[in-house]
């Protein structure tokens, strides 16, 4: 994994800058982030290559190493965190879409889910609404696919997380809807 760290902070600068994340991106932050990702125990990455070239990738951990913004909603709710798994970005150049790729993500990280015992395996998407001015005129949601894939919005799960858009001058609060699937 620590190979692909530099490449994936690319990457997830590259593909968050696009709609709906609108992300702009900072390479000491991403190398602080995945740092700190790679060191946690239980962590996954699923990477996608050509050659050598990291293409796409997906990352998923334990629930209970996460940071207490992403867990502490579901300890609140009396959620066991320690039988629920994370899957945090799963970024993939738009040349590579429709190969079957994020089914491959999906399938690879639910597997390492079930290997660590985890029950659920939940992971969080931006919410914004459908007049949203930088929207681009046939964006599709990810929705169906995650809810073929037996994913569905948890009720009242939701999160913050703070980052900075293309056009702001600071970091601002963003809402995450959880989603969440029984293993």
């Amino acid at each position: 994994m620590a190979r692909f760290l530099d490449d994936l902070g690319a990457l997830r600068i590259s593909v968050f800058a696009q709609y709906p994340y609108l992300y702009d991106g900072d390479p000491d932050y991403e190398a602080r982030y995945l740092r700190e990702f790679s060191e946690e125990k239980g962590s996954v990455m699923v990477a996608a290559l050509e050659g050598e070239r990291l293409v796409g990738a997906a990352t998923a951990s334990p629930m209970a190493g996460q940071k207490p913004a992403f867990r502490q909603v579901f300890e609140e709710r009396g959620h066991d965190v320690s039988r629920i798994f994370y899957f945090g970005e799963s970024v993939l150049l738009s040349a590579w879409r429709g190969q079957g790729i994020g089914h491959a993500f999906f399938d690879e990280r639910e597997a390492a889910a079930r290997a660590a015992g985890a029950q659920m395996a939940v992971f969080a998407s931006v919410i914004r609404p459908a007049g949203h001015p930088a929207r681009p005129a046939g964006y599709s949601p990810l929705d169906p696919f995650w809810r073929a894939r037996g994913y569905a919005p948890m009720d009242g799960l939701e999160t913050e997380l703070a980052w900075k858009e293309h056009g702001e001058e600071r970091e601002s609060p963003k809402a995450l809807q959880y989603w969440m699937r029984h293993l």
